[in-house]
């Protein structure tokens, strides 16, 4: 197990190198994260190289047994770089960006990949043959940040013509007779910033996005030039933001983007204190590990990134700390690296605070960081190579994800897709059922039993076919509403929804409306009547086949179904036409699952007591389980005879477990 921090010796505002690696090694710190933040500082001006810095990071980190990581320093430009090259920094929808923030670039443009690739090529040759570095993470938290001038406008018509060949297959594809948007010569494609054409919209996110894998390969590849046998290239991958990791990313394909990679990373931070639950440690785990199923490499995944104290809303009460480095274990993660070390003194993220605070002196929640690292020493034989074999499988699509935001749930609706995918996958959570991810490139589709789809909204008609296929061949599948709706142009099908799928679902609808005091008839699922109500969005849904679950109860549209489950070949597919509460969600989904026939012991546990497993090195299952409360938790252990491994106790099954507030138990069957 890799247990560290994120170190920068460019920010310390004194010398205090030797007892930074002291209290390191005190917490059982075994790895750091290097260089990937100072560009200005590696090459002060153009051509002008200073790598002190790294140097004695590098050796001081050798000296004392702790491995590194060097990050390629490109996601923060040096001002010379932008006085010489002004077009380096990006020209979005609000116009140029200024200097300043970081991640300001046009990731396409000349100037910035020349310069680049001389500072990545400069710093491997000078650190290439060191043997305290493990591996390198290439760029940071990569996106195309929104870059959309002419030079990058030019970059997508050359991509269109490629895509589709003539523009006559563009105008009918994307349907640009509508108000005059038709483009009659290739010298007159418009840019796309004032497009109003979802279908133009969504192809240049997809061009984005591919922008960035593009990117992130072409690091990769200089790396590997470099890279010496054993070592590996990451990329701390982000998610969708909203004041922590929530979603799916709507800006980077991360499956398409960590293939050139040989083991992913992920950077998750999540609430804490009174709002602390996993899921987002959880959630965060689940898409990484899932990224790279067939990693030659045979590693999991890096949690690269995550808080130590962070926001100051984020401080940790005392023993989640220890709860937090757990869970992203029982994840699959071989790695957990703090950002940061050291909280800094000055500039934007002076109050993101590191596992030291500004005073750099022990503090509770580095003596916590000591019993974490201890541990992980300790028990890296068993915990280490986490594989988890999950039989349900979320399907989500950044295709999909682009083309519902376009139009939400109405004109001025501010939910998007993850608003429909974060609550299905939260349900699976908090009944204990683990979950992989899998898009629609995914060759393994058909290795699951239930797959949960949220509002595919855009895809084409071979994958509405494969899925029905699956169920047809023994599958389950939970759809939620506006799936099937249009093709992989953004173009709504002409066909009664939800098209394609409807087959498999034995429904049909033509019409839906935003729901005004309308609920349940006669709650079908037992949650109140506080969480039977319908919002956001309902399809009023005629069963052509299927059985109804739940009708609207409602004076006009109570003739219709909410939700409904059909039986087609050997499999079940239901169809979830609203947007529903919570509660409802985990009762449909908990159903779903008990027909799947994937009911098992876990499920015997509930949030706040979450259980998740896997199989060690050793080829035993470990059972993980948490007590997300700051109550104590008591527990009827339901599976095989084991050895709790933190304190060495015998736990047999059946027996009867206390958990402590905020505690946790690993045990390893025998």
């Amino acid at each position: 197990m890799l247990f560290g921090v994120a170190y920068y010796d460019e920010y310390m505002p004194y010398e205090r190198l030797e007892k930074d690696i002291a209290m390191m090694k005190e917490a059982g710190i075994n790895v750091v994260r290097i260089a990937e933040s100072t560009w200005s500082t590696m090459e002060p001006q153009e051509g002008v190289f200073d790598f002190s810095h790294i140097d004695r990071v590098l050796n001081a980190m050798h000296k004392a047994g702790i491995k590194v990581i060097v990050g390629t320093p490109t996601y923060a430009v040096p001002t010379w770089l932008v006085r010489k090259y002004p077009d380096v920094l990006a020209i979005t929808a609000q116009g140029p960006n200024r200097y300043g923030a970081r991640q300001n670039m046009d990731i396409a443009n000349t100037h910035f990949r020349q310069h680049a690739e001389q500072a990545i090529r400069k710093l491997l040759v000078h650190v290439k043959d060191h043997p305290a570095i493990i591996g390198y993470q290439v760029d940071n938290e990569t996106k195309a940040y929104n870059t959309a001038g002419p030079e990058v406008q030019k970059q997508f018509v050359a991509y269109m013509k490629t895509k589709f060949g003539t523009l006559e297959a563009i105008n009918k594809a994307f349907g640009l007779d509508y108000w005059s948007n038709r483009i009659n010569s290739w010298e007159d494609f418009p840019s796309m910033v004032g497009s109003i054409n979802a279908s133009q919209i969504a192809e240049f996110a997809k061009f984005q996005r591919k922008l960035v894998t593009d990117y992130l390969a072409w690091q990769t590849k200089i790396v590997n030039e470099y890279k010496r046998p054993g070592q590996f290239v990451t990329q701390n991958f982000d998610l969708e933001w909203r004041g922590y990791s929530y979603g799916i990313q709507p800006d980077v394909d991360h499956f398409a983007a960590a293939k050139a990679l040989d083991v992913a990373g992920i950077d998750i931070y999540h609430p804490t204190q009174d709002a602390l639950t996993g899921t987002e440690i959880a959630f965060g785990g689940d898409i990484a590990r899932s990224m790279k199923v067939d990693a030659s490499s045979g590693k999991n995944y890096l949690v690269i990134e995550t808080e130590a104290q962070g926001f100051p809303e984020w401080l940790p009460y005392p023993g989640q700390l220890r709860l937090q480095a757990f869970s992203h274990l029982a994840s699959g993660a071989n790695m957990l690296e703090y950002w940061h070390w050291h909280s800094t003194h000055n500039a934007i993220e002076t109050y993101w605070k590191g596992l030291l605070s500004h005073d750099f002196e022990p503090n509770p929640t580095y003596d916590e960081a000591k019993t974490i690292g201890k541990d992980f020493a300790r028990l890296s034989p068993q915990l280490v190579n986490l594989k988890k074999t999950n039989q349900v499988a979320i399907l989500f699509s950044n295709e999909a994800q682009t083309a519902f935001n376009a139009f939400k749930f109405g004109w001025y609706s501010q939910n998007n897709y993850n608003d429909i995918l974060r609550p299905m996958y939260d349900a699976l959570y908090r009944m204990n059922v683990g979950v992989d991810f899998i898009d629609p490139s995914s060759q393994n589709i058909e290795q699951y039993k239930l797959l949960v789809v949220p509002a595919l909204y855009a895809a084409p008609d071979s994958l509405l076919q494969r899925l029905n296929r699956f169920v047809k061949n023994g599958g389950h599948i939970v759809y939620t509403f506006k799936s099937g709706f249009s093709d992989q142009n953004v173009k709504v099908r002409t066909t009664p929804q939800p098209g394609l799928i409807s087959e498999a679902l034995g429904i049909t609808y033509t019409q839906f409306t935003i729901p005004q005091n309308v609920s349940l008839k006669g709650d079908p699922f037992g949650v109140g009547s506080d969480n039977n109500k319908v919002k956001g969005w309902m399809e009023l849904v005629t069963p052509t086949t299927a059985k109804v679950l739940a009708y609207y109860d409602h004076p006009v549209w109570g003739k219709y179904a909410a939700v409904t489950e059909n039986t087609f070949g050997k499999g079940l597919a239901t169809y979830i036409g609203c947007w529903t509460d919570g509660a409802v969600t985990e009762k449909i989904l908990a159903d779903a699952v008990r027909k799947a026939n994937l009911w098992g012991a876990a499920q015997l546990l509930h949030f706040p007591l979450i259980t998740r497993q896997g199989t060690n090195e050793q080829g035993k299952t470990v059972h993980y389980l948490f007590n997300y409360s700051a109550k104590p938790g008591q527990l009827t252990y339901p599976f095989a005879n084991g050895r709790e491994l933190i304190k060495g106790e015998t736990v047999p099954k059946n027996s009867v477990l206390d958990l402590a507030p905020w505690g946790v138990k690993i045990i390893e069957e025998q």
